[in-house]
Parts: structure tokens; sequence; C-alpha cells
């Protein structure tokens, strides 16, 4: 009987589970797809505004400083509010909370378009930032729930390269509806994308079907089920010094990010004398390279790292080194083909270490409280980052030029450089106290 019983044993899966695990593949990267394409929109609402500078500049009289608040406004927001509303999605479904997010930013968005004078606009650009107050990091929390966990990097780059991809869509298509139709209908379109894009996801996404396709499946969908005394939830965000450290590294390099993102349009406009649609469409291909790199960098780290956090320690550290040499070189430059040739590779590790970072804090926090790690990593990169890089640069733009402003920015690299040299001397103490 024995005999008769091993004739029959085979190591192929039936053929029911291989499909279901096929179709779970399949519909995780349907979700990444939509989760992707409203990033994209997130970020398309919050940068096309950007092209619109010299002509808002003219028509409301306003200067540099606040040019830069109506920027700044929407990564400040996203920042105060991503913790809190990312505890709430955590809690209440992130499915539904996403659907939510989105339709306040198209909203928000459609708000800018009507809006006839600089307050008008900046609260407008306000709700917009309330609108993506948490998008990003319960997105990115839902795709890392559902994707296993060799490919966090991978996934995290891919996701968060839609924020470049969105600001090329956002500002080069607001730079030409704007030169044809008026800065109006720029910021109309965008919320016309939003609101088609949030039906498809409602009839696409739902809890079950997440649940279904995790790879820990049990059937059972993640949120509310978890509750953590505030002590138990500060030491699940912040467990170690290293942790930190991958907060504020990221953040600060994403300082120079948010800065070129939104200053590059008004760059090349005054001081390579390109019309407003000609520097929005170029401003728009390098972060297009930007977006690359982040996708590209972040599946390097994967292939490079492995599971080895200290490999992705040196990785972030490398890319801060190459990114603060490549800006300091293009902007001593003349405006001209010699300076592009090296901005362009400059901007390709302009959010290098973004993917980086997210695999380092996924792998240290709770899965449970993830949509919450990623909020507090929001928060880090938005205040520090997004917010703080484009107001500080249009202050001290006003004071000394744009063009002297954006010279002294690549100092502001040595800042994750050094922070990232902590981290890793913290991981390695860690690790030998075990």
């Amino acid at each position: 009987m024995e005999t008769e019983l091993n004739v029959y044993t085979s190591n192929a899966m039936p053929a029911e589970p291989v499909a279901a695990a096929t179709g779970a593949r399949a519909y995780a990267w349907v979700v990444f797809a939509l989760m992707f394409c409203l990033l994209l929109s997130d970020y398309m609402s919050r940068q096309a505004i950007n092209a619109l500078f010299p002509l808002l500049k003219v028509q409301w009289q306003i200067s540099d400083t606040q040019l830069g608040s109506i920027s700044s406004v929407v990564p400040l927001t996203v920042g105060v509010l991503t913790l809190p509303f990312s505890i709430i999605a955590d809690r209440w479904g992130r499915v539904k909370s996403i659907a939510l997010m989105v339709s306040v930013w198209s909203v928000a968005t459609l708000g800018c378009a009507i809006a006839s004078s600089y307050h008008e606009m900046f609260v407008a650009r306000l709700f917009v930032g309330v609108g993506e107050a948490a998008y990003g990091s319960v997105g990115f929390a839902m795709l890392v729930s559902i994707f296993p966990k060799h490919m966090r990097s991978t996934v995290a780059g891919g996701f968060t390269s839609a924020a470049a991809f969105g600001s090329v869509l956002g500002v080069s298509l607001s730079g030409i509806i704007a030169t044809h139709f008026g800065w109006r209908w720029s910021m109309g379109l965008m919320a016309i994308i939003g609101f088609v894009l949030v039906i498809i996801y409602y009839f696409v996404v739902t809890e079950e079907k997440i649940a279904r396709v995790r790879p820990d499946n049990n059937g059972t969908p993640l949120h509310g089920h978890v509750k953590l005394s505030p002590r138990a939830f500060f030491s699940g965000l912040f467990p170690s010094g290293s942790v930190f450290c991958a907060y504020l590294g990221c953040a600060l390099q994403i300082f120079v990010q948010g800065t070129l993102f939104v200053w590059l349009p008004s760059y090349l406009n005054r001081y390579w004398g390109m019309p407003v649609s000609e520097a929005a469409v170029l401003a728009a291909g390098l972060v297009l390279v930007s977006g690359l790199g982040q996708l590209l960098c972040g599946v390097m780290t994967d292939r490079i790292s492995g599971e080895s956090s200290l490999k992705r320690w040196n990785m972030a550290i490398g890319y801060c080194l190459v990114l603060g040499t490549l800006l300091a070189i293009a902007f001593r430059l003349p405006q001209g083909n010699l300076q592009l040739a090296f901005l362009v590779p400059g901007v390709f590790f302009l959010a290098s270490s973004f993917g980086t970072c997210s695999a380092i804090i996924a792998g240290a926090t709770p899965p449970a409280i993830h949509g919450s790690a990623f909020a507090t990593l929001t928060l880090f990169n938005n205040i520090l980052g997004l917010a703080a890089g484009p107001f500080i640069t249009g202050m001290v733009a006003d004071a000394v030029g744009l063009q002297v402003a954006l010279r002294w920015l690549p100092l502001a690299a040595v800042l994750p450089f050094v922070v990232f040299l902590i981290g890793r001397w913290c991981y390695l103490a860690e690790a030998r106290r075990g």
C-alpha cells in the first residue's frame, strides 16, 4: 500500500490552486495599475499649477514667495493631515477611504479652475492637499499587503514613480492647454481626469477582493482588528534610530526633488528665454527622467540588496553622493546643452532613495500599521521636503534671484547623505545588539 501511495505522490500543485494564484497575481497587478493612475491624477492636480506661474504672476501681480506658497500649501497640508487620515483609513477601510480622497481632490482642483484671486486659489489648493493627504501612504500600504516582501523596493519605486510621471503630464499638459485655451482649462482638465478614475476605481476595487489576494490570505480584510496603546503605536512607527534616519534622510532628499519640480519651468522661462509652453514641456521631460530613475533605482536596489538592509543603506548613500555631485556641476554651468547634459543624469537620482527607505521602514514596522508608517514617511517628505523646498527657494529667489537660489540647491543633498551615514551606523549598532 505504501508503494501505491508513492506512485501517486506529486510535487505539482492542483490545477485549482494554481489558477487561483494566477488570478490573484493578475488582480494584484490590476490594482497596482489603477493605484498608479490615481497617483498620476494626484500629482497632475498638484503640479499643473507650476507651469502657470508665469501667467499668474503677470495676471495677479504676485511675488515669487506667493507663487511658492500656492504650490507649497498642498504638501504642507498633506504633511499635517497624512498621519491622522491614515490612522482613520486603517480603521475605516483603505478602499473606501481612497475613493473619498480622490473625490475631494478632484472637486478642489475644479475650484482652482474658477479661482479669481490669489487668496481663492490658496484656499482651493489647501483643499487639494486635504484630499491628497493620505493617498500615497494608504495606497502604498494596500499594495504592500498584496505583493510579496522581496518586491517591496520595486513596488515602492514603481508606485511612487507615478508622482514624477504625473508631474510630467500635469506640467506639460497644463502649459500647452494654457497657451491655447487659457490657464483655467488646464486645471479643469485635471479635475475631469480625477472624476473619471474614481468612477473606475469604485467598480474595480473592494476590501473583500483585496483580502483574497494578500500573500498571507485568510480572506479577512486587514482593517479594524488591531488596537494598540499610544505608546505601542509610537514604538511601532519608530522602532529604532536607524528607522528614524530612513524617515528623515528620505525627506531631506525629497527637498531637492520638490524644489526642482516646482521651479524648473520658471527657471527655463526666465534664464533660457523659453515660452511658457516650451519651458513646461522641457521641465516635464526632466521630471519624466526623475520618474524613470525612481522606478529603476527601486528595481536595482532590490536586485543588488536582496534581503540585506545594510546593502540598502549603502545604496541610499551612493545615490545621494551622485545626485549632489551632478547637480552641483549642472547649475554652475551656463545655460545650454552642456548644462542639460548634466541636469538629465542629475534629476535621474532625485528620488532614488525613496524605494530604498520605504523597504527599510516596511521591514522594521508591524504590517498592521503600515498605512500609518507610510503616512509618517509622507509627513516627513511633505513637511521637510515638498513643502519646505519650493517655499524656501521662493524666498531665496526673491532676495538673490532664482538662478542663484538653484545654484546653491545641491548643498541640500549633503544633509540626506549625512543622515544616511548615521542611519547605516545605527543599523550596524542595532544588529550587534541583536
